[in-house]
């Protein structure tokens, strides 16, 4: 059994507990989406449909034989989906703060990155412009990795052909 540990940076307040129903939630969907690609599962899925079809000449095919299966699959389906966004959207944010910390940590790196993924989306176009900008400078100079800035890649630009 893992035991949570909290720690709070200095100068930072602590976080506020969470509500028991939200951690049950947290804890119900990590079980199965750990646990629903497990061969077990897959098989006991797999048996519940072979036996919906053996049952079939005994309902005589019926609509509501056809039904239960109809039935289930959508609600299987329909859980599936947002247990799959929800495992993707914590796996996304779980990888941006992972860049993000990169970038942090990064000496030379624009800082302007960490959380670029809140900008809007007119912010984005104009961020992504200016790193197009960039790597024509940089592919002018003929060096990709000599500058971080469009300023510093101009600045160093200038002062080759004034040295040329």
């Amino acid at each position: 059994m893992s035991v949570l540990v909290e720690t709070v940076a200095p100068g930072r307040e602590a976080a506020r507990p969470r509500p028991r129903l939200a951690v049950l939630h947290d804890w119900v969907v990590t079980v199965d989406h750990k646990r629903l690609g497990i061969l077990y599962v897959l098989t006991g899925l797999g048996f519940l449909v072979v036996v919906w079809v053996v049952t079939g000449p005994l309902f005589g095919f019926s609509d509501t034989w056809q039904l239960v299966i109809n039935t289930g699959t959508t609600i299987v389906t329909f859980l599936m989906v947002f247990l799959i966004q929800r495992t993707q959207n914590k796996d996304s944010i779980a990888v941006q703060l992972k860049l993000n910390e990169l970038v942090a940590a990064m000496e030379g790196a624009s800082h302007r990155l960490i959380n670029v993924e809140d900008l809007s989306e007119e912010e984005l176009t104009v961020l992504h412009a200016y790193y197009c900008r960039l790597a024509e400078v940089a592919k002018q100079q003929g060096d990709i990795r000599a500058s971080h800035s469009i300023e510093e890649a101009e600045g160093n630009a200038r002062a080759k052909r004034r040295n040329s």
